[in-house]
């Protein structure tokens, strides 16, 4: 049956995390794999409330064909959250709710990217992102990412190629993988390059929010905001199965992902779009966003004290916010091999090398701390500890 495929999906690989997933599901499983949100966040009570008040108060108009850009009220909350956290004054028109972020970036390549496209990315990089840009086949250019961001040096040199790519995909905060942030010094960097070569910047913020130390920073997008889609949502904030993401585009770009989307699905889920802005609108969402990052920042910090009694001499990333760290393994580990050990230990995480464009790294790995208490993480990374040491 080959025939019948396309072959833009030829090499379009199925999610590595979704298949690892499946291995982690037995419960004797200590799981650090998933980029899951905890579920004990999760206002079940409250977003019961208002889906019965949105019924309740619209009746069939609730449930009727929507905007293609969105629930509007929602959009204005999106709005006026940008000024209230960071001084932005965003029209609500250039706002577009999105099926999760994911789709916000099959909309932009579908509207931006062509076979052979020259595509900048972080290395290591969001594994969605690969997979979902993939499809589009475009050249992806890795950049390597270091402790303050974007390496610089690197970046000059393809934009310095006469031919440089005119996208960048990054994630300024809390980086998936590595847990890392962009400073204020590399964003402000980062942007002038954007203003200079002309280039645009799909900056990611899914974790902005999670920040548990050091100080919020400006999106790239208030920098450049004519060279910035900004990508937000409310998965990691509220629920994840609502898939209620956005994108913050130019003007220039609005009417194109407009038409992208309508050719899509015409408009994401109207009723969930207006039940989730009525919880917006009965609860205070930055208390559930202070629980939220309390409980994570006291796991992050159980994580460090285990791998540092566990895993001695082992690397691994310090992130203020966010939903995960990253190991740096001896150069000799392959973190495949490593994982099947662990798997064998009833622990699991996530090999390292997917999230790579160039895939000769091995030795690195990926560990969220979001899903599991103190004590769990203990016993988690005491099992990964000994699994180490017997491959050392």
């Amino acid at each position: 049956m080959q025939p019948f495929f396309a072959q833009r999906f030829a090499k379009v690989e199925p999610s590595f995390i979704r298949e690892i997933l499946k291995v982690a599901v037995n419960p004797e499983v200590i799981s650090f794999a998933g980029g899951l949100p905890n579920p004990a966040f999760f206002p079940n009570e409250e977003l019961a409330v208002a889906s019965a008040r949105v019924l309740q108060n619209k009746g069939n108009g609730a449930l009727q064909y929507s905007a293609t850009e969105g629930f509007a009220p929602l959009r204005e909350y999106i709005a006026e959250r940008y000024f209230q956290q960071h001084g932005m004054r965003v029209s609500p028109d250039n706002i577009l709710i999105t099926n999760g972020s994911q789709q916000a970036l099959d909309l932009l390549g579908k509207v931006l990217v062509d076979e052979g496209d020259k595509l900048i990315i972080e290395e290591p990089g969001y594994l969605g992102a690969i997979q979902a840009l993939s499809v589009y086949q475009p050249e992806f250019q890795g950049v390597a990412l270091n402790d303050d961001g974007l390496d610089l040096d690197e970046l000059d040199t393809l934009l310095a190629q006469p031919d440089h790519a005119r996208l960048l995909y990054g994630v300024t905060n809390f980086q998936n993988p590595t847990g890392l942030s962009y400073s204020r010094e590399n964003r402000q960097a980062v942007a002038e390059r954007l203003i200079k070569h002309n280039v645009l910047m799909i900056e990611d913020n899914p974790y902005g929010e999670l920040r548990f130390e050091g100080e919020h920073l400006p999106p790239v997008a208030q920098l450049a905001p004519d060279n910035v889609v900004l990508m937000g949502s409310f998965s990691k904030v509220v629920v994840p199965s609502f898939r209620l993401g956005w994108m913050l585009v130019p003007d220039w770009l609005r009417q194109k992902v407009t038409i992208a989307k309508q050719a899509a699905d015409l408009h994401t889920n109207g009723f969930v779009q207006q039940v989730l802005h009525a919880y917006l609108q009965e609860n205070n969402l930055d208390d559930h966003i202070d629980r939220i990052r309390t409980v994570y920042g006291r796991q992050k910090i159980a994580m460090e004290k285990a791998l540092l009694k566990h895993c001695p001499g082992i690397d691994f990333t310090r992130p203020e916010g966010g939903m995960f760290l990253w190991l740096k393994l001896p150069q000799h580990i392959d973190a495949m091999a490593l994982f099947n050990l662990a798997i064998k230990e009833n622990v699991a995480f996530v090999p390292g090398q997917p999230f790579y464009v160039r895939p000769d790294i091995l030795n690195t790995a990926r560990l969220s701390y979001a899903g599991a208490d103190e004590a769990t993480i203990e016993e988690g990374i005491s099992r990964l500890g000994r699994v180490i040491r017997q491959v050392l």
